[in-house]
């Protein structure tokens, strides 16, 4: 399964790629993010892996990423796996003017085992809704400062 989501940011690209390239603001912009740590390399260069946990429901969801392709300030491609699903992500940023940035997000599953199969076969709304959220939420920490973290 694959899509496309987009979002225009009103900062400039280095302010944009500023709050995104930190990772202790993940926090602000992934609610469902309960914490991550560096399990290999340099952080944020190419190869290296971390361990990111989420909430999900009920359940807690383990994703290894691992970064394919940095070039930065235009560019940062990752993978995310997690127990029945391979996620590539190729995220670009184009400066739109001084003052706003645009994010296009490529998202491509691949899912493992039965279950994760028929959910991306018949939810796949699901998906490109939870990756919007995400940059909705971005868009709302990075224009406002907002968090949309549980006090």
């Amino acid at each position: 399964m694959k899509y496309i989501t987009e979002i225009i940011i009103h900062l400039p690209l280095s302010e944009f790629v500023k709050k995104f390239d930190n990772p202790d603001n993940m926090k602000y912009w992934q609610k469902d993010l309960i914490s991550y740590k560096q399990l290999s390399g340099r952080p944020g260069e190419e190869g290296a892996q971390m361990e990111l946990i989420y909430k999900m429901g009920k359940r807690e969801v383990v994703l290894i990423e691992t970064i394919l392709n940095r070039n930065m300030p235009h560019e940062f491609h990752a993978t995310y796996d997690a127990k029945g699903a391979h996620n590539i992500q190729r995220n670009y940023f184009k400066a739109i003017d001084e003052n706003t940035t645009k994010w296009i997000s490529e998202s491509e599953f691949q899912f493992n085992g039965a279950f994760m199969k028929i959910m991306g076969f018949i939810m796949p709304a699901m998906f490109k809704k939870q990756s919007l959220k995400y940059l909705k939420d971005f868009k709302a920490f990075a224009e406002e400062d907002t968090s949309s973290s549980p006090s």
